[in-house]
């Protein structure tokens, strides 16, 4: 280590705690008002950038927030003009989980840059660089930087030459820099050091690691990594750090203080910042970061930490809680059979859904969500490894996968999807939200169309509602109004005697009362038959999850089946969306659908009767 790869200078550092950090520990629901007045401070620290945008930061604000996520953006660089905004890009598949036109990445990659981005962390789920190409392109064509990223995962096809191989094609298509994207907290100090310094002999390039805390062993990497060239670390303010998330600043900044790595942050500086983080933790009900014994099983089950906190929550709601052993043993099964990937969005909802289905229906592939089926048809990209030719079987048939690069084959164009949204986009900016996310765009939309005059108050995130009388007092509403004018933000809640009241740019007095609102945050579902109301011969098919019933694949598609239709084995008979993925739920026999006793739209629990039908004699 005498010398020519060890760079004796200062640390670059990016901070992550408005994207990374609280989508790994507080499910996204960062606000933007959470935001606002910490962002000065921030702007000022010297960080390398700012990581504030992308990944699940985008579909977040419009699901569960009811914010603009392109208003947050602008917002963002209104107040924190110094530092670099930085963001995570899924290259082909941008802020979404399947894969966009070309023209489409284009312009959300231009619009990004317009709205105030200049960072731009690309990464392929699979290493896959011919998803990268254009998205790439688009961030050199827009005047930002371009880092290309590397996905670390650990299996027999993922060696320290597939990496360096992944990398110099990422150099070839013009790349400022490269990361080492540690998702899973599978790298170990020493292997750190022997990728990082392989990358700095054959890259001419700056190198970024980012790493994910969960079994611990982050701060050594970045120890081991900045002995062996390393230009830029990933870290989170302290109340945002460590379990899932990345590890704090305040602790890297201490470790490296009075070497020739210093980053010359001020520490006090930071603690200011941290105790504000902890109000907002406190406030909200946020957990901290934690690694429990199941984070440090990382390196047995090689399952990230957030992919964990996804199947905990959703076993949780399941009733299956007790399961997530048997779904942790199966999902390196999975992975296997179907050739290694990367267990990063969107190969970890897919692959961690399959182990779910598998373990709770107890038929292993006997439900194949239509990801899943999509990518082992190549319609993501290349699998790193062989996919188990059984298992390819069940999933294809007698079908093929592709070879050609999966953009290639979508036909949609950016005008497309401006027509079918229609006027209720406003800008490029909607249009491309819709395309991205078509049914909470429409609805999101729909709530704020221009000229819409009214003020709602909100219990919670999801369930609004509004007082007796209907109005607030005239003279709050005015101060409300302009606090939203003057900050910048599109919106802002207060909160008064226990209710949440949310007034947002150019609303005014008049309210509206949604129908059938439920006050205990619960829904309204349809009623479903129980035993013996129905003749004995005919049999259910149950929801096998919980999430979302669709009679079709959108919403606005024609029903797959009807009452009265007659169904084969195999046959699709409906939707189930569940951890961002569409299930389709399979007739097992010949019959005729006798009755469906939910509505399109409606979520569904773990077992609730959806269809009965008759079986053929």
């Amino acid at each position: 280590m005498d010398g020519v790869f060890m760079k004796s200078r200062p640390v670059k550092v990016t901070d992550t705690t408005l994207r990374d950090a609280h989508q790994s520990l507080w499910a996204t629901r960062m606000r933007t008002d959470d935001m606002l007045k910490i962002l000065g401070q921030l702007d000022r620290i010297g960080y390398y950038s700012l990581e504030v945008w992308g990944g699940a930061t985008f579909d977040s604000c419009l699901r569960f927030l009811d914010e603009n996520p392109w208003d947050r953006l602008r917002v963002i660089k209104k107040h924190a003009s110094r530092t670099p905004l930085q963001m995570l890009l899924r290259g082909q598949n941008l802020v979404g989980y399947r894969q966009y036109p070309d023209d489409i990445v284009r312009r959300f990659v231009h619009a990004s840059v317009k709205n105030g981005m200049h960072v731009f962390r690309v990464f392929d789920a699979l290493n896959d660089t011919r998803n990268l190409r254009v998205s790439i392109e688009a961030v050199k064509e827009a005047g930002a930087h371009a880092q290309g990223a590397v996905c670390y995962t650990i299996s027999p096809v993922h060696t320290l030459e597939h990496y360096v191989e992944t990398a110099l094609e990422l150099v070839e298509m013009g790349v400022d820099s490269i990361c080492i994207k540690d998702m899973a907290a599978l790298l170990t100090p020493y292997r750190t050091y022997r990728l990082v310094e392989r990358f700095c002999k054959e890259i001419n390039l700056p190198i970024d690691l980012h790493c994910h805390y969960i079994g611990g062993m982050a701060p050594m990497n970045y120890l081991k990594a900045i002995e062996a060239g390393v230009d830029i670390i990933d870290t989170a303010t302290v109340p945002l750090a460590f379990g899932n998330s990345q590890p704090a600043v305040e602790m890297i900044v201490a470790a490296l203080k009075d070497t020739p790595y210093d980053t010359g942050f001020d520490l006090e500086d930071l603690y200011d910042i941290a105790k504000y983080w902890e109000g907002i933790r406190i406030k909200r009900g946020f957990q901290r970061g934690v690694t429990s014994l199941t984070h440090m099983q990382v390196f047995s089950h090689q399952v990230p930490g957030g992919m964990i906190s996804n199947l905990y929550s959703q076993l949780e709601q399941q009733k299956a809680l007790d399961r997530l052993d048997e779904v942790l043993e199966e999902i390196p099964r999975v992975r296997a059979e179907v050739g290694y990937p990367p267990l990063v969005t969107p190969m970890s909802q897919i692959v961690g859904t399959q182990a779910v289905l598998n373990v709770l229906t107890g038929k292993r592939w006997a439900i194949i969500p239509d990801e899943m089926k999509h990518y082992v048809k190549g319609l993501y990209g290349r699998a790193p490894g062989q996919v188990d030719k059984e298992v390819q079987a069940k999933i294809l048939g007698d079908d093929k996968p592709i070879t050609c690069r999966p953009a290639d084959l979508i036909t949609e164009k950016f005008e497309d999807y401006a027509a079918a949204i229609g006027d209720i986009a406003k800008s490029e900016e909607d249009v491309l939200t819709y395309a991205l996310f078509p049914n909470e765009a429409r609805k999101y939309l729909q709530a704020h169309v221009e000229g819409a005059e009214k003020a709602v108050f909100m219990m919670s995130e999801e369930i609004r509602a509004v007082k007796e009388d209907g109005y607030m007092d005239i003279n709050q509403v005015r101060e409300l109004i302009k606090l939203v004018e003057e900050s910048g933000v599109s919106e802002v809640t207060v909160e008064e005697d226990g209710v949440k009241i949310a007034v947002r740019k150019g609303l005014q007095v008049a309210v509206e009362t949604p129908a059938q609102v439920s006050t205990d945050g619960g829904s309204i579902q349809s009623e479903t038959k129980r035993e013996g109301d129905y003749p004995s011969h005919w049999k259910r098919i149950l929801a096998p999850m919980v999430g979302t019933f669709y009679r079709a694949p959108a919403p606005d598609a024609d029903p797959f089946v009807d009452v009265g239709d007659e169904i084969v084995e195999g046959q699709t008979l409906c939707i189930v969306e569940a951890m961002k993925l569409m299930n389709e739920i399979a007739a097992e026999e010949k019959g005729i659908i006798r009755e469906i006793t939910i509505d399109n739209g409606q979520p569904v629990e773990y077992g609730q009767l959806i269809f009965l039908y008759e079986p053929a004699s």
